[in-house]
């Protein structure tokens, strides 16, 4: 009767002890079976785990639960396509997702999180699923005259509410603002009720988050959306994120992704969640990785 020894790849080079036990194993009719892949894992159970941050439209939980918003509407499609009906998520923080990737908490990131070197150097990314500018939310009537980040750089009264680990951290740096007149809160719902109490005199977010925070909230507007900052472009184009050592799901990923991308039925899913052909992304990931 044979055993099965459960050993990983990694464990097999560890030592020519432990390769040696492994070959008296074979001979005597035991044999190895190597430790699944997550792709594999998920195939075989039916279902994927992906980490969400609550941040309208990119990814988000209604309020009878279902997971929805550009990233898990996209990546459900693109999975079941690669044989993984299911997907759960996990409610994370969008400054923890990361984290959350490594740790094994969920196996992909689909929030909607843009595409940079930095975050390229700790995870993998899919190609972008769409590319979008920025907004402010501010008061109705804009009584501050808010326009951009420039506004806020040139006016040391005003406080701009940001998202812990958002890109719009850096933009507020690198436009002039001083940490002092930033509000760095958890999640989208802090930023709109900082504006609407007058704790912050405006919030940064991309342009469909404004959008959508300015329609459901009252006494609130977004301002024109724009597309630079301090002379550099800040069209951001988001993707899904993988663990380094995930390269296979990567890969039947991002197959899957580059044919469903700009397709009929892409257009007609994303549309009604206020992305559309008018979003579709216009650079690699390979590009973005390298901050170009």
């Amino acid at each position: 009767m044979n055993h099965v020894l459960r050993v990983t790849r990694r464990g097999l080079l560890q030592s020519a002890i432990g390769l040696g036990a492994g070959i008296a194993a074979l001979g005597a009719g035991t044999r190895l079976a190597f430790a699944e892949t997550t792709l594999e894992r998920a195939k075989e159970q039916g279902f994927i785990r992906v980490g969400f941050a609550n941040e309208a439209p990119f990814g988000y939980a209604t309020p009878d639960g279902k997971l929805t918003g550009e990233a898990p509407e996209v990546a459900k499609a693109v999975l079941a396509k690669i044989g993984i009906p299911q997907v759960d998520g996990v409610l994370t923080e969008f400054g923890s997702l990361i984290p959350g990737l490594k740790a094994g908490r969920f196996d992909i990131i689909a929030a909607g999180m843009f595409i940079n070197p930095k975050r390229c150097a700790e995870i993998n990314f899919s190609e972008p699923s769409y590319g979008i500018g920025q907004a402010m939310l501010v008061a109705a009537g804009n009584p501050k005259g808010v326009k951009d980040f420039s506004t806020f750089a040139g006016n040391k009264d005003l406080k701009l509410a940001v998202m812990s680990g958002a890109v719009e951290v850096g933009y507020a740096k690198d436009a002039g603002v001083p940490e002092s007149q930033l509000v760095v809160l958890p999640d989208q719902s802090s930023l709109l009720a900082a504006v609407q109490s007058g704790r912050a005199d405006g919030a940064s977010l991309t342009a469909l988050s404004i959008a959508d925070m300015a329609k459901k909230g009252e006494g609130v507007e977004s301002t024109t959306p724009f597309g630079e900052v301090a002379g550099k472009s800040v069209k951001g184009h988001g993707g899904f994120g993988f663990r380094k050592d995930d390269t296979d799901l990567l890969e039947a990923f991002n197959a899957e992704l580059k044919k469903f991308l700009g397709s009929p039925e892409h257009i007609a899913l994303v549309t009604p969640i206020g992305f559309g052909k008018d979003y579709l992304p216009n650079k690699t990931t390979e590009q973005l990785c390298k901050g170009e």
